[in-house]
C-alpha cells in the first residue's frame, strides 16, 4: 500500500509540473477541433468528441472530415494526441522508478541484477 501511495505522490507532482504543457496541448486540440467542426458544419460538442477521438488515435470513424483542409488539420491534432499521450506515458514509467527505489533496498535491487544475469 505504501508504494501505491508514493506513486499517486509521484505521480500527481509530475501531472501538477506538466500541467501547463499538457493544458496548452488540449486546448490546441480543442481549437483545432473547433475548426474543423465549423468547417465540416458539425456542433461543438461532435466537434470536440471527434478531435479527441483523433488525438488518442482511436478514431472510430463515425464521424470523419470530408474536406481538404480538416483532413490537413487533422493530422495536426493526432500529431498533439500523440504528444500529450507521450508526456503522460513519460511522467508514469517516471513515477514507477521513482517509486520502485524509494521502496526497494539497494541489496534487494542487486538480488533481482543477480537473478535476471
Amino acid at each position: 500500500m505504501e508504494f501505491t501511495i508514493t506513486f499517486i505522490q509521484i505521480f500527481s507532482l509530475g501531472v501538477y509540473l506538466m500541467s501547463p504543457i499538457l493544458i496548452i496541448m488540449a486546448m490546441l486540440i480543442v481549437f483545432l477541433g473547433l475548426i474543423v467542426g465549423h468547417i465540416e458544419s458539425w456542433s461543438k460538442f461532435d466537434a470536440i468528441y471527434w478531435a479527441f477521438i483523433t488525438a488518442l488515435t482511436v478514431g472510430y470513424g463515425d464521424i470523419k472530415p470530408l474536406k481538404k483542409t480538416s483532413k490537413i488539420i487533422s493530422v495536426f491534432i493526432g500529431a498533439f494526441g500523440i504528444m500529450l499521450g507521450g508526456i503522460l506515458v513519460a511522467i508514469t514509467v517516471e513515477t514507477s522508478s521513482n517509486a520502485f527505489y524509494n521502496h526497494t533496498s539497494p541489496e534487494q535491487i542487486q538480488n533481482i541484477k543477480n537473478n535476471i544475469d
